[in-house]
């Protein structure tokens, strides 16, 4: 596959995450606390010198990524630090981590009508900054130290429990190998959560 046909592929992805959070996320989401910011990035950090925000995320898709994150204060907690100085890398792997816990949070509230164990949403978020990091600091030859701290737990919630968090999650494992294919393409057919949840209810009476 080219490297036009991988950022393609890339965009499609993100404008999935796009689409989706706009369509069932946003609608179902209810005011939360902000914790406060994070840890520093490596640039305000013990690793100076890497590929900065201001370089890297103005007029870029990924720049999408970073909006829908802000849309979960409980979750997203980027450095503390001047936002465009920071690494990009790290910037990036704060918001999807956001994106991941908080889609999963979201999802379990709509479907089971109960809090979601706080394990849970921490493997969400930290398979997805995982995973998106890395295929952000690979399109842009951005490492980040931080992402070798990112271990993706063995255990996710998988399309059949979570479908959007589990999509989100498939999608990004490798993204090139899927070339932007859904993984739960019955989704494409839903207007909202509720739909979701009634085709999982459905789903479980007939298994």
């Amino acid at each position: 596959m080219s490297s036009a046909t991988d950022a393609l592929t890339i965009h499609q992805l993100l404008g999935r995450i796009v689409y989706f959070h706009a369509l069932f996320i946003e609608p179902a989401l209810i005011a939360s606390p902000s914790p406060g910011p994070g840890p520093v990035c490596c640039n305000h950090g013990a690793a100076p010198g890497r590929r900065t925000a201001d370089e890297l995320l103005p007029d870029s898709a990924w720049a999408s990524l970073v909006e829908v994150a802000a849309t979960f204060p409980a979750y997203h907690q980027p450095c503390p630090k001047t936002v465009g100085s920071c690494c990009a890398t790290c910037r990036i792997a704060a918001a999807a981590a956001a994106v991941g816990a908080g889609w999963a949070q979201t999802e379990c509230r709509s479907y089971r009508q109960a809090s979601p164990a706080e394990t849970l949403l921490r493997d969400c978020g930290r398979a997805a900054a995982a995973r998106l990091g890395r295929v952000f600091a690979a399109q842009h030859a951005a490492p980040c130290p931080a992402l070798d701290q990112l271990t993706v737990p063995g255990s996710l919630p998988g399309a059949e429990e979570l479908p959007l968090t589990g999509e989100l999650l498939a999608l990004w494992a490798d993204p090139t190998a899927t070339t932007g294919s859904p993984v739960a393409s019955w989704l494409n057919h839903c207007t909202g959560l509720d739909d979701v949840r009634r085709v999982l209810e459905t789903r479980r009476i007939g298994s």
